[in-house]
């Protein structure tokens, strides 16, 4: 006879659950159909180029196929056909079945998923959100600018949105990383919370607002979408907006570089609200751990056996890519075509700090103090210091921050920044009217 699952295991299955939706099930079940097709056509391509170097019939492509998509000819190639072919059909029923389900499950989901779920769905998004979000598929994350842990509603906006004393009303964009979310703010330090946005809301009468986004995608497709965001954060806030100030960090800071550039090009209103632009740890000449992943697609490709598994090394979302260089625009990555991966130096626009905006960038480095050694070898494990002070041996390239507009944090990884103490006062150092007791 089974025993009855106890109250730990029942509570486990129940925390589980709530951690799950009906939509999530959905994506996950059109990813395990991708999976399977994938690692398919990676089999058939092992098998082929095997048997293709032994000069046996196998490895022959079928008449008309060439190029990396091209299928193994034969009963070989009817097999590996197949198995796609009824894995697509079953993904596409079991895809049917949970879209007609998902609308009465979903009714009973809560309106925001757990600090869990939403990280999990974050980092699956920094990874293929290009690819989630080009399918369709439900666990892609759509951008939304979120108050109070709420995404804003534009047509049921609040009357009024804290205190505005003066008439007009400091708003405060806080942006987050790659593979990460808005609720990352809320963070620890020797184990006290630490949230900068409520920090800085706090100490200057700042109102905070969090920009959650799909880090998978372009960043100049999240710059283009944050702009349109932005403008319409100005039109339906409750209080004028007098004055917008954004704290970025890593890739939100592209990714706000870009949303200006979009902009000012359409002349749009927000930007003239624009006062300060503070970056953490923003890759602005890019990262070398994204040209690591790089130099792997190039190992992997070549050798005939090798090659077939570069699919895998290629999992690296757009965003990631764009990481290499650190770009900002179209212009940055359509070049390459087809072939975002390719080899080819970097041939960014120049694309200067917006105009008439303080902007600040602080930089973390691991390294006790800065030496010739530690500015070339050492960063925040991440990002190298040069690349976020936005220092660039071409001068055009150099984004010219003031010096007294350069904060680097020592003893420090890029994560930290989001919650040393020490980082937050230079913040607040910054942003503070002058006069003001900043103690």
């Amino acid at each position: 006879m089974t025993k009855p699952a106890g109250p730990a295991i029942k509570a486990t299955a129940d925390k589980q659950r709530k951690h799950l939706r009906a939509s999530d099930v959905r994506g996950i079940a059109q990813l395990a159909t991708a999976a399977t097709v994938n690692v398919s056509h990676i089999a058939e391509g092992v098998h082929q180029s095997v048997w293709g170097t032994l000069g046996m019939p196998g490895g022959k492509p079928m008449a008309g196929k060439t190029g990396p998509g091209k299928s193994t000819g034969g009963l070989t190639g009817f097999i590996y056909k197949s198995i796609r072919g009824i894995t697509a059909l079953i993904g596409k029923g079991a895809d049917v079945a949970l879209a007609a389900l998902q609308p009465l499950l979903d009714a009973a989901d809560e309106a925001d998923g757990t600090p869990q779920r939403e990280a999990v769905l974050a980092a699956i998004n920094g990874v293929m959100g290009d690819r989630l979000a080009a399918t369709n598929n439900p666990l892609a994350t759509t951008m939304s600018l979120r108050f109070n842990g709420l995404a804003l509603n534009w047509q049921a906006m609040p009357d009024k949105i804290g205190i505005s004393e003066t008439g007009g009303q400091k708003v405060l964009l806080l942006i987050h990383g790659l593979c990460m979310n808005d609720l990352q703010w809320q963070t620890e330090h020797d184990g006290q919370p630490v949230n900068h946005g409520d920090a800085l809301a706090t100490a200057l009468g700042y109102v905070p607002v969090y920009l959650r986004y799909n880090s998978g995608k372009h960043v100049s497709e999240n710059g283009r979408e944050l702009a349109a965001q932005l403008a319409q954060l100005v039109d339906y806030w409750p209080q004028r907006i007098t004055e917008l100030t954004v704290v970025a960090h890593s890739m939100g800071g592209l990714v706000i570089r870009s949303a200006v550039h979009v902009a000012v090009a359409a002349g749009m209103d927000w930007p003239s609200r624009l006062k300060n632009i503070i970056f953490l740890g923003t890759p602005h000449h890019g990262a070398p751990l994204e040209r690591a992943g790089h130099w792997v697609d190039n190992i992997l490709g070549s050798t005939p056996y090798s090659a077939p598994f570069s699919r895998l090394a290629q999992l690296r979302s757009a965003g990631i890519t764009d990481l290499r260089y650190g770009n900002v625009i179209d212009a940055d990555w359509q070049d390459n075509g087809a072939h975002p991966n390719s080899q080819r130096p970097d041939h960014r626009q120049i694309v200067p700090l917006p105009a008439g905006v303080a902007c600040y960038a602080i930089a973390a480095t691991t390294a006790a103090r800065r030496s010739a050694l530690a500015n070339r070898l050492l960063g925040d494990g991440l990002v190298p210091l040069h690349s976020a002070l936005g220092e660039h041996a071409g001068p055009q390239r150099n984004l010219g921050f003031a010096k007294t507009s350069k904060w680097i944090a020592y003893r420090t990884v890029h994560m930290a920044l989001l919650s040393s103490p020490a980082v937050l006062l230079q913040l607040i150092d910054w942003l503070a009217p002058q006069g003001m007791d900043k103690t």
